[in-house]
């Protein structure tokens, strides 16, 4: 997920508690509309990619199948516009992509696929790092709404917590990520770049 979306997940979960955000439900026919499109489409796609072959065929199926679990999880959200499910819908974003990824890693071999997997990986853990630290601090935002004095030092103190738990989560996605690179070298050269690694992502 690159930084564009994720900052569209940042700015629609903080909507979330917004009143005037708040999206009216679906019509039942609207929802069943709408579910019947997606499951068209998910057919439409699986069909087109079983004309392919190999990795190619497998990259295609990943595409298909995310689009599904997104658009089914953002349907959710609309239809029950909370930041729970606008959270759980950033979730299944990062998973989707991530596994599209994880897919492409499957042409390459050895230390450079181990390495693409890694960065795949990360790259879902620092998604959905962000996606929870936004969360979390709309939630104390919301519960501070009362503005006293002592609602707002707990909304900021639990603003803080959150931008620490994802800065944590990311740090060590990335000191895992830096460590796989490690592997390609040898002897002094990869104890050198474990341990510039570590200092580089210490706590």
């Amino acid at each position: 997920m690159n930084a564009l979306e994720m900052t569209a997940v940042a700015f629609s979960i903080t909507l979330a508690f917004s009143a005037g955000a708040m999206a009216q439900a679906l019509s039942q026919d609207e929802y069943k509309s709408v579910t019947d499109r997606i499951a068209s489409d998910y057919e439409v796609g699986k069909k087109s990619c079983e004309e392919l072959a190999g990795n190619t065929k497998d990259i295609c199926l990943a595409k298909v199948v995310g689009r599904e679990r997104v658009a089914n999880a953002e349907l959710d959200a609309r239809q029950e516009p909370t930041a729970e499910k606008l959270l759980d819908a950033a979730g299944v974003r990062a998973e989707a992509a991530s596994a599209v990824a994880r897919e492409k890693c499957d042409a390459l071999a050895g230390n450079t696929k181990d390495v693409c997997v890694k960065e795949a990986e990360a790259d879902e853990v620092r998604a959905k790092a962000d996606a929870k630290a936004v969360y979390k601090i709309a939630n104390a935002n919301e519960t501070a709404d009362e503005k006293t004095a002592d609602a707002v030092k707990d909304a900021r103190e639990e603003g803080v917590e959150a931008r620490e738990e994802a800065a944590a989560d990311k740090r060590d996605a990335n000191l895992s990520l830096a460590k796989e690179k490690c592997d390609v070298l040898a002897d002094g050269a990869k104890d050198a770049c474990l341990e510039a690694a570590k200092l580089k992502y210490a706590e």
